[in-house]
């Protein structure tokens, strides 16, 4: 079992930025990425972007060139900095993580983080 905790979330006005930060613990050997994902009212969960253990990264389209991913192995830590954060980014924010064990895939969710942009 791998457990994910979020922190991070907030209130900032269109144009600002914030940093999520979702550490992990637990069965972290077998996580071989980690990432963010975001569901807004109404909305299906979206990826918004992921790290592999090796360090390659994805983005969705809109969020490239605003958003970075980044991890901490020491820390067994994962970030999303957001910058020049719109209303449209406006969502709860899910820390995912991407673990293998024998062969078969485990998906792992934080709670959850409320991000809330304010035009």
């Amino acid at each position: 079992q791998v457990q994910l905790v979020e922190s991070g979330g907030g209130l900032v006005q269109a144009g600002g930025s914030l940093r999520l930060s979702c550490a992990a613990s637990g069965s972290i050997f077998s996580i071989t990425a980690m990432g963010w994902y975001r569901q807004a009212p109404g909305k299906q969960r979206e990826l918004v972007a992921a790290i592999t253990s090796g360090g390659t990264t994805t983005y969705a389209d809109s969020m490239k060139g605003r958003f970075t991913i980044s991890r901490d192995n020491a820390e067994n830590t994962v970030y999303l900095q957001m910058n020049s954060l719109k209303p449209e980014d406006t969502a709860v924010y899910y820390c995912n993580a991407v673990g293998i064990r024998v062969g078969v895939r485990y998906d792992y969710w934080g709670q959850g983080t409320q991000v809330t942009v304010s035009s």
